[in-house]
């Protein structure tokens, strides 16, 4: 039997997130874990009279590529891809499969292959979402492996995701409405500074943002959102930070990373676990090295670490600071085949400044 919350996901997602249109090209891309929400978001793309095309992967295929491909296969783009990425109104991602890690034992440097080729295809994707010809939102569909992640049984998992993105509300799209109000508020205020700076344990890192826009994260793209964020400028990021969660990428898990910026790029980056990979992703190009995003997270339905971006980025009261590429929609121009975030708590024990004055203290902001 369907659960009914994937119905209502689906319903979210496709009327409210991208808001499909009749005629509207729609791509549902996802593991076939997912198969079951698939279908959902298909009917409901043709209630909306879209056009759905599905392009479902199998387990373990990523393996397999990274495991047996030639450079120049990794290097390859299909044409079609360039294709959907100019011609889709609307692309949905459903995340989530078999087996989170089975990229842990590939050599970074092959991921980095695949990451150069494919970027600029990357470029022309962020272009069209900020000149919002493209829509687009992605999900989490909740999995054993996941549920493991997170330290969860699976029901504990589900529950956890559907209640994050306020399904378990009778109206979740009115819900939604009320935070995209509020974050609203905060943006305007944001959006009036000059500089910002983090300080926290072993953290204190500022950056220029003067002329950059912040972004209300409102469940648009992200599902579920709950987030703001901006892309100071490229060569702006003084000082350093260490990230609390550990930092997730390509399946691959780096704790305790430590980096150091000087006129804003990486000149050391230090991790307990992983740092080789850590440091073949930075050297992917040389965009990887700046700061393409900073954010601070707004969701406090979500409390704790799953070690899956999609809802640590959202934990209320936490930042998250990317490295690689920007988002053009902020206003940001560092280009990059990497676009990674790492999570830092400042719930406890931190102060972050705007222009100079607290602007938040221990995971809340002081602003009306």
């Amino acid at each position: 039997m369907t659960d009914p919350r994937l119905s209502q996901l689906a319903k979210v997602l496709v009327h409210y997130s991208i808001a499909v249109k009749k005629g509207d090209w729609v791509r549902i891309e996802g593991n076939c874990v997912a198969e079951e929400l698939m279908r959902q978001a298909m009917v409901e793309i043709l209630k909306a009279g879209g056009y759905p095309m599905l392009r479902p992967s199998l387990p373990g295929t990523g393996y397999i590529l990274y495991k047996h491909a030639s450079k120049e296969q990794l290097e390859f783009i299909p044409p079609s891809a360039v294709v959907e990425v100019e011609k889709l109104d609307c692309r949905i991602f459903f995340w989530g499969g078999m087996n989170s890690r089975e990229l842990t034992n590939i050599d970074p440097k092959r991921i980095a292959i695949s990451s150069r080729a494919a970027k600029p295809l990357f470029d022309k994707m962020l272009a069209r979402i900020s000149s919002g010809a493209l829509r687009w939102v992605g999900t989490m569909f909740p999995t054993q492996s996941a549920a493991q992640d997170a330290e969860m049984s699976l029901e504990e998992y589900e529950d956890f995701v559907f209640r994050a993105g306020m399904l378990h509300k009778p109206d979740p799209v009115a819900e939604w409405k009320k935070l995209s109000t509020r974050q609203a508020k905060l943006v305007r205020v944001l959006n009036r500074l000059s500089t910002v700076r983090i300080t926290a344990p072993d953290t204190d890192l500022s950056f220029k943002v003067k002329g950059r826009r912040w972004i209300n994260c409102d469940g648009r793209q992200n599902f579920p959102d709950g987030e703001v964020f901006t892309c100071p400028h490229e060569n702006s990021a003084e000082g350093f930070i260490r990230y609390t969660f550990p930092a997730v990428y390509q399946g691959r898990e780096v704790e305790n990373v430590r980096l150091e910026f000087r006129k804003g790029k990486v000149v050391s980056a230090k991790a307990d676990k992983a740092e080789e990979f850590l440091n073949a992703m930075l050297d992917t190009d040389p965009g990887a090295r700046h700061v393409g995003e900073l954010a601070f997270g707004t969701n406090y339905a979500i409390q704790r670490f799953t070690r899956n971006t999609l809802f640590d980025e959202k934990i209320g009261g936490t930042i998250h600071i990317a490295v690689g590429a920007s988002l053009p929609e902020a206003g940001g121009k560092n280009k990059s085949g990497v676009h990674w975030d790492m999570v830092c708590d400042t719930r406890k024990n931190s102060v972050i400044y705007g222009d100079g004055k607290p602007i938040a203290r221990n995971g809340r902001f002081l602003i009306p």
